[in-house]
């Protein structure tokens, strides 16, 4: 029944019923145990899998993604680049749900991500809209920008928002080595991006500096002295 089970989410998926793939998927956790329903979930490929996790909706419970492992949900992320969605919605919103479920395995999703190939480009696109503010954590443990002092560190409870945050400090506290590998990343874009607002900036001046500046005075009209006046 697993496999009939597995071969129909599959199909399901490839005709675009997602809603109806997590249901075949999750009865087979009813009728079969969570251990059938993982081992399933490691025989789908990839984009299968990713394809269900990434249509996660906040208002209800998603047995798949409280079950994905570690290792499968890690292929998946990798997986979400290929979709090319530069706002990252689905990438944030798949990532924050997987791992900050609660059974608080945070630290082994990240390791599973660090480990596959691409896993650390992934979470340099989830941090990507926060350039400016883990650039500033580097240096003083801090999100906010305008606090460059000693004691303005923030500890974990602090910053425990199940969100960007949360995934900054665990990655510079407890995953180090992944960390260096995001920041400097991070902080080349953030540069590139500020270059380009600064030219966007000065070439609005300009423009509008143009259009207020006066007319030039047009020249008078040469009357010539031959011609009889009109009076």
């Amino acid at each position: 029944m697993t496999n009939a089970l597995v071969v129909k989410a599959a199909n399901l998926i490839r005709s675009g019923d997602i809603a109806g793939a997590e249901f075949a998927l999750v009865s087979l956790a009813e009728t079969e145990g969570d251990y059938a329903l993982v081992a399933a979930l490691d025989t789908l490929p990839p984009k299968d899998l990713l394809a269900v996790i990434r249509e996660y909706d906040t208002s209800k419970e998603s047995v798949v993604n409280l079950l994905v492992t570690p290792e499968q949900f890690a292929r998946a992320v990798v997986m979400e680049r290929l979709y090319g969605d530069h706002s990252h919605v689905r990438l944030r919103g798949m990532v924050n749900a997987v791992l900050f479920r609660d059974d608080s395995q945070a630290g082994e999703f990240l390791e599973a991500i660090g480990d596959v190939d691409g896993g650390c480009e992934a979470l340099i696109d989830y941090l990507s809209d926060r350039d400016e503010e883990v650039v500033h954590f580097v240096t003083y443990d801090t999100f906010n920008v305008n606090r460059t002092e000693e004691g303005d560190e923030v500890d974990k409870s602090e910053v425990s928002d199940r969100d960007w945050k949360e995934l900054t400090w665990l990655l510079k506290h407890e995953h180090p080595d992944m960390f260096e590998q995001i920041w400097p990343v991070l902080k080349k874009r953030m540069k590139e991006r500020l270059r380009r607002e600064a030219e966007l900036e000065l070439q609005e001046q300009e423009k509008l500096e143009s259009q207020e500046r006066p007319a030039a005075a047009q020249p008078a009209a040469v009357v010539d002295p031959g011609e009889e006046s009109a009076l």
